[in-house]
């Protein structure tokens, strides 16, 4: 289950979602880097860092007897849903952020180069009421 192909620093990056696996294609084969717990959506990368979405499985017989899940047995983990930071040299899981509650599911994942801080505030919600912006406003 091929998902969220990139190109970056000369390879072709990519989830392997069925199996919680990413990695590369090297001379057209699939090679892991990391195992992720979780079903990996969205792909992006800082500098040498990957950053990826894992989304826990649906109650679907879609996604039902996937490798992933066989994978997370054996390794006496449950699925999980959040972002992970992977180091692109090393295959190492460098930060992760997990997600509780309502949010089960990332579709992608996207960097926003320069900023520090980024958020997204819904209207009349009290943090819009004592946002502070510092810099010039867009012309």
């Amino acid at each position: 289950m091929p998902h969220s192909p990139r190109w970056h620093a000369g390879r072709l990056w990519l989830h392997n979602s069925g199996t919680g696996e990413f990695g590369f294609v090297d001379g057209g084969k699939f090679q892991p880097l990391c195992f992720c717990p979780g079903y990996l959506r969205g792909l992006s990368f800082a500098g040498n860092y990957a950053i990826m979405g894992l989304s826990k499985p649906r109650d679907s017989k879609t996604f039902a007897g996937l490798a992933l899940d066989q994978a997370l047995e054996q390794r006496q983990m449950e699925a999980r849903c959040g972002l992970y930071v992977v180091d692109l040299a090393s295959g190492d899981i460098a930060h992760s952020l997990g997600l509780e509650g309502i949010v089960s599911e990332f579709y992608d994942v996207a960097v926003i180069p320069g900023k520090q801080q980024p958020a997204a505030l819904g209207p009349g919600t009290p943090e819009l009421k004592r946002m502070i912006s510092v810099g010039s406003a867009p012309s």
